[in-house]
């Protein structure tokens, strides 16, 4: 069963005594691919050293709402001007911490998002208690390539992203009881999603609470095939091919 691992921080502290390990038990899992996300410059710069060091594994570069502050547009194109760099994020709008305000946030994807279409790369979104201006502002520019990670959406929201050809990715939150994510998978279309740990975050059932690892997304991909009364390898299979056309690798 190949897997595709969307949305990584392995490059995070909770890795340090580990972190090869844990690669090389996940390629010999069928994790194929990973996709090493940057938030800021210093964890840009370690996604793209993780994926210089691993042929498997590709990054994507920017600023999280979090580091709004800190963001730099010229930082940003250097970032991104490598090759295994295959898409901008995760970017995008946090009003539920809100440690940048608001209007910076707002600027600084907004910023983000002219640079990836610049630059032709999708776009991996940060969405949190913020929906409606992340999609006034993604309306905006229009970008071709979109995945909205962990989507914490309902069934509304998800059709109306998949209708404007863009993809939402599901953690391991949709195996925790009374999950929003349950419904939406139900009623999405396989080729409309991808599926990610968020790592070190968001251990799915029976790990919550400890430590993440693209080594769990076979539990995610068990609750997805029982929810769609499908073969976890059909969900493996058709999330793998989904998300190697959006990110080319």
């Amino acid at each position: 069963m190949k897997i595709f691992e969307s949305h990584a921080h392995l490059d995070f502290p909770d890795f340090n005594q580990d972190r090869e390990e844990v690669i090389r038990k996940c390629l010999l899992e069928g994790i194929e691919r990973i996709i090493n996300i940057g938030i800021n410059k210093e964890t840009s710069l370690k996604s793209i050293a993780l994926a210089e060091k691993f042929a498997e594994i590709f990054c994507a570069v920017g600023y999280h709402p979090h580091d709004s502050k800190t963001y730099s547009s010229e930082q940003l194109r250097k970032l991104a001007d490598h090759k295994k760099v295959v898409a901008i994020g995760e970017i995008g709008l946090d009003y539920y911490r809100n440690y940048s305000p608001r209007e910076v946030q707002k600027q600084v994807f907004s910023d983000q998002i002219q640079i990836a279409l610049e630059l032709g790369l999708p776009i991996v979104v940060h969405d949190r208690e913020a929906h409606e201006d992340c999609l006034k502002l993604l309306q905006k520019f229009k970008p071709p390539k979109v995945v909205f990670h962990c989507f914490s959406g309902d069934l509304a929201m998800a059709r109306e992203i998949v209708n404007k050809g863009w993809f939402v990715s599901f953690t391991g939150t949709v195996t925790y009881k009374n999950s929003k994510s349950a419904e939406v998978v139900r009623n999405l279309s396989l080729e409309n999603f991808f599926l990610e740990t968020d790592c070190p975050f968001l251990s799915p059932v029976p790990y919550r609470g400890k430590r993440n690892s693209p080594l769990n997304l076979r539990y995610i991909i068990e609750k997805i095939a029982e929810l769609k009364n499908v073969t976890p390898k059909l969900v493996a299979a058709k999330t793998f091919e989904n998300a190697v056309e959006f990110f080319q690798v």
